[in-house]
């Protein structure tokens, strides 16, 4: 049985203009492509670009993009990948100070926190209702939201890419 396509995005919040290229030619390695970026300037960190790029590829393909583009220095980004109709979702935050972070996802882009991951912050809040809190927030990867809000925002100005038309 194939693989079924899945799709999504590569959002570059901030890299470092030198890195730029690299990001490209990492990417297009995972997709078996050339690849080529729409950069634009990064207003919330001077000397940076951002960019994003939407994908389609086998199921898995975001977990190796995430795989591929992580570990450099000052670099934030998001990868997406939309569920197909044997695969989950998923989502992969990264930022310099908090490393990477995973997620899975349903079909509208909702975290979902499986059962052992609510057992285990149950077990470790023993009642402590904060303690939750805390344990659930890093389940859902409230840290590197937090991080990357700024970052997402700036793109409010970028130029609107329409995918399709309606009537």
């Amino acid at each position: 049985m194939a693989t079924p396509q899945a799709r999504g995005v590569v959002f570059i919040h901030s890299a470092p203009r030198a890195l730029c290229p690299h990001l490209e030619w990492a990417v297009g390695r995972v997709l078996g492509r050339a690849v080529s970026f729409d950069w634009t300037d990064q207003a919330v960190l001077s000397g940076s670009r951002r960019a994003e790029f939407y994908w389609t590829g086998p199921a898995g393909t975001g977990a190796a993009l995430a795989t591929a583009i992580r570990g450099w220095e000052h670099l934030r980004f998001e990868v997406t990948e939309d569920p197909t109709p044997r695969s989950d979702g998923g989502r992969w935050l990264h930022t310099p100070s908090l490393g990477i972070h995973f997620a899975q996802t349903d079909s509208a882009g909702n975290v979902v926190i499986g059962e052992d991951r609510i057992r285990y912050a149950m077990e470790l809040a023993a009642g402590d209702p904060r303690e939750l809190e805390r344990e659930l927030k890093v389940a859902l990867g409230s840290a590197w939201d937090d991080e990357l809000e700024p970052f997402r925002h700036a793109s409010d100005d970028a130029p609107v890419v329409w995918l399709h038309k309606v009537g």
